[in-house]
């Protein structure tokens, strides 16, 4: 989740206008997210929610899995395009926003929907018993690539990962590249993911850059 500049301009106010309107309860997450913490930049924002929304609905997604939920934003809208079946189980590392994040479901009508894990991703994705049809991975770029190899096997055959932030505010093509662990550990995960001959993807530039990856 890094934190960029989601200041509406003159586009983004004709696709909103031209666009569904959004669920209440995400219109909620993101005032109150605005005035109970200091990082309202980090939600995924009403066009990237729209889009894991319709890819959830899109594949008829029945199992999801996030790592990485901040204050619920995305994982409402993931939860709001699951089948009529379907569960979301969303790790997130700071539990400091819990009653925020559960709000925020139950004012979605989503609490039967989505199951919360609070704690380290790497300790509870092991404990996961379940085959998943989309994964959305958001959580500490020092650590993608060990997320996405715990996961793969989670993932069912023809199931997606998205995974957020992949350009880095654009640190990732900038030269000489940043030494920070952060942009090093990007360059390696989108390395990784075009060299492994198990997947197909590509990166959508929307916001902060997303890798759409799909098991082959």
């Amino acid at each position: 989740m890094n934190i960029i500049d989601n200041t509406p301009n003159n586009q983004d106010r004709y696709i909103e206008a031209c666009s569904s309107e959004l669920n209440e309860a995400l219109l909620w997450i993101d005032s109150e997210t605005n005035i109970r913490t200091n990082h309202a930049r980090m939600l995924s924002g009403p066009q990237q929610g729209r889009l894991l929304e319709m890819v959830a609905r899109m594949i008829n997604a029945r199992n999801i899995l996030e790592i990485g939920t901040f204050t619920g934003y995305s994982a409402i809208c993931l939860a709001l395009g699951l089948s009529k079946d379907g569960h979301l189980d969303a790790i997130e590392i700071n539990d400091k926003h819990e009653q925020l994040i559960r709000e925020g479901i139950s004012r979605a009508g989503l609490t039967d929907k989505i199951s919360l894990y609070f704690g380290d991703a790497k300790e509870i994705i092991p404990t996961l018993q379940k085959k998943y049809d989309l994964i959305f991975i958001d959580a500490n770029k020092r650590e993608y690539c060990l997320y996405y190899d715990l996961v793969f096997d989670l993932l069912n055959n023809g199931g997606y990962i998205l995974a957020d932030n992949v350009l880095w505010n654009g640190k990732v093509y900038q030269e000489p590249t940043p030494a920070d662990a952060q942009t090093k550990e990007i360059l390696r995960f989108n390395k990784k993911i075009k060299e492994d001959h198990r997947v197909e993807n590509f990166i959508l530039p929307l916001r902060d850059g997303l890798n759409i990856i799909r098991k082959l």
